[in-house]
């Protein structure tokens, strides 16, 4: 679960499973496609990982996300199939040697809760930040639009979640693409919500790419395969266009955040069509 990439070490590392609508997830795509390789349960869900991804350069240790969280109640937790019966993110981390003190940034690409429900978490029947040694990263612009979501996505946005992070001193607001520490590069996707920030990990000819919700699992490698989520679904077939070539060209590590099953792989084009060439093991 861990993967040598220069001088960066990365590590996997899940706060459980989750579910979610199938048909959500895949948006148009007919139901006799996705389910061939995603099968849903009686409710028409799908199983997901909240896959986040530990970058440890021997100074710093970054981490990518911060799954689900624990702050939810027992009508929400069935609702979304919770599962942390096998993983979730004290036990992953404590599995690497750290505890959450030794977390020195954290960078979240968005805002939804499953991506940012980890940031905080209860103690002592109050909220408190889960890496309170941490500077959070985010686009100032995906800031913003959390707090005043659209119709649509607001359903994605729980405050608890992020609250507190204005008033701790730990919040560090983006401004567009930019390099975050040597090696560890921030670049913004636009179609799945606003202000969407996706990381490569770089170092000389090896890199890696954590896709986030631009391209949430393999099965998402096919561009017109877009979730009913994306604000902007045009946007993200563009956008995923460019990722997805560059990753063919370069061989760039692929992460995908919800895949059940890969954690990671490499791509190659199939007939004008980006597929799985190898999955890489962490």
């Amino acid at each position: 679960m861990s993967l040598s990439l220069g001088r960066f070490t990365l590590h996997e590392v899940r706060d459980g499973l989750f579910a979610l609508d199938g048909g959500a997830m895949f948006g148009v795509v007919p139901k006799p496609l996705w389910e061939r390789r995603q099968p849903p349960d009686e409710r028409n869900r799908i199983v997901l990982a909240a896959r986040c991804l530990l970058i440890d350069d021997g100074q710093r240790k970054v981490l990518v996300d911060d799954g689900m969280g624990d702050v939810w109640d027992g009508k929400h937790r069935e609702m979304y199939g919770i599962d942390k019966s096998r993983f979730d993110l004290d036990r992953e981390l404590a599995r690497v040697g750290i505890g959450r003190g030794d977390i020195t940034d954290v960078v979240l690409t968005h805002l939804h809760f499953d991506h940012a429900g980890g940031t905080t978490r209860l103690e002592g029947g109050e909220l408190v930040l889960s890496f309170p040694n941490a500077t959070h990263h985010v686009q100032r612009r995906a800031w913003k639009w959390a707090h005043q979501p659209s119709e649509k996505d607001a359903g994605s946005f729980r405050k608890e979640n992020y609250e507190l992070l204005e008033r701790s001193g730990r919040l560090h607001l983006l401004e567009g693409a930019t390099e975050l520490y040597a090696g560890i590069e921030l670049f913004v996707s636009e179609g799945h919500t606003v202000g969407l920030q996706l990381v490569r990990v770089e170092d000389g000819d090896q890199s890696l790419v954590f896709c986030g919700d631009l391209v949430p699992t393999s099965s998402h490698l096919r561009v017109p395969w877009t979730m009913a989520y994306d604000l902007y679904p045009l946007t993200t077939i563009e956008e995923k266009k460019m990722v997805l070539a560059q990753a063919v060209e370069d061989g760039s590590i692929l992460f995908f955040e919800h895949d059940p099953a890969i954690a990671a792989c490499r791509v190659r084009d199939e007939h004008g069509q980006v597929v799985v060439a190898e999955v890489v093991p962490f």
